[in-house]
Parts: C-alpha cells; structure tokens; sequence
C-alpha cells in the first residue's frame, strides 16, 4: 500500500477529447501547492461556462507549482488506437512538468506508468482529487481553444460550438 506521505510532488493527470469525432486527445497534468484549495476546481464537464473555465484556467496556471499539456494527434491516434494515444498525451504533458512529479494521480482506471512515477489510478478523479479536477480543466480549456481556432479554417464542421464532438450538426 502506497504512503501519499511520503511524496511532495505530486500531479494530478486527466484528459479530453477520446470521445471526439475529429482532433487530437489531448491531457494535462498539473501540480497544485500543498494545502491549496479552490471551491472552484471541479471537474471541468460539470463547468458548463466557457468563460468559468477560463477563468478557473487562469487561477491554476497562478497557483500551480508546475502544470503541463501533452496531445495526440489524429495521425497518432489512428496509427496507435485511441486508448495509446490517451496514454501518450498524458506521458507528454507528465514530462512537461518542471519539478518533474514524484507521484501521480491519474484519472481513470489503468495507466501503463510512465518513467518509474508511483501512480495512482482513480475512477472518477475528475471529481474526486483536486489536482486531477485542475488537469481536467487545463486540458478542457486548451483543446476547446485549439479546436475553435481550427474551426476559423473549416468553418462547415461547427468546431467553434461543438469543438469536435459528434453533435447532429457536425455528423
């Protein structure tokens, strides 16, 4: 059985974008200070506000120790399968963490593990463990905006509204 103790370190890692038709998967991994707290924080599907999770995004981005973005493209996600490419994108944003984390949190239920880190796989983390909530945040708000700036060039798929989810007007 783990010791949460005995690390200081510590990211939370979720991701978004493996139930979308078109873009990448994209993950974020984040390191909040210990004891911090923000009512705030939650899981970013429960944030139905664009411009709340923006503003939440910045009060991470203040906050964190250390936070970082990792994606998957299409071409990766096709080459590999959707569940790989998740596992890349969060390895990505894990290694864009400066201090690199001592223990993670993960949501979700298995992970591959990632140069050695303890991890801990949680279901639901998103609305369980803060860091993971913030990572849910971060990786929502930047492939929201990624996917809305696509969509300036492809204006026919709708990517500004349903930034790549399979609503009846982008099928």
């Amino acid at each position: 059985m783990l010791d949460i103790n005995n690390y200081k370190i510590i990211a939370g890692v979720d991701e978004v974008g493996r139930g979308c038709l078109s873009g990448p998967v994209v993950a974020a991994a984040v390191i909040l200070p210990e004891g911090f707290s923000d009512s705030r924080i939650r899981d970013s599907k429960v944030i139905k506000s664009l411009k709340k999770r923006e503003e939440i995004e910045m009060v991470i981005k203040e906050n964190a120790i250390a936070w970082g973005i990792g994606a998957a493209s299409p071409q990766e996600i096709d080459q590999m399968n959707i569940l790989q490419a998740t596992f890349l994108a969060m390895k990505r944003a894990i290694d864009s963490c400066v201090p690199r984390p001592d223990f993670l949190y993960i949501d979700g239920d298995r992970f591959p593990g990632h140069n050695g880190i303890p991890y801990e796989c949680v279901i639901k983390g998103d609305s369980k463990v803060p860091c993971i909530s913030a990572a849910s945040i971060l990786a929502k708000v930047y492939r929201d905006r990624l996917m809305r700036d696509i969509g300036k060039e492809y204006e026919t798929y709708l990517w500004e509204k349903n930034v790549g989810y399979g609503t009846p007007e982008h099928i």
